[in-house]
């Protein structure tokens, strides 16, 4: 089953194409804290933004491994692209997905600040 996220503005749409996730992630990092993001992570052929790539502009840090895309417009970032050992991924920032109850996952914390 599919879920879909997009920016705050509604600018920037976003599909997965795969079961809305039962775990997430937080991480301290400085980025990620400051936002609250809640994160889950998904091969990229399983996303696809629907509309608004145009919107979208990048920010990168720290070792620019992740590419974090924000809307132009209202500022949110809903997702990221990135790599990992089993090919390119996406970082979904599940506080965009209306349909995840957040409080209902199970939350990883990750220690990001120690990298």
């Amino acid at each position: 089953m599919a879920y879909t996220g997009s920016c705050h503005c509604g600018a920037v749409a976003f599909t997965v194409a795969a079961d809305a996730p039962t775990e997430a992630m937080t991480c301290n990092c400085s980025h990620r804290s400051r936002k609250g993001m809640v994160l889950t992570f998904v091969p990229a052929d399983q996303f696809s933004i629907e509309s608004g790539a145009d919107h979208l502009t990048d920010y990168l840090f720290y070792k620019h491994a992740i590419t974090h895309q924000f809307c132009k417009i209202c500022g949110t970032e809903a997702f990221a692209l990135g790599k990992s050992p089993q090919g390119d991924m996406r970082a979904i920032n599940l506080r965009c997905v209306p349909s995840i109850d957040i409080d209902a996952l199970t939350i990883q914390k990750v220690d990001g600040a120690s990298f």
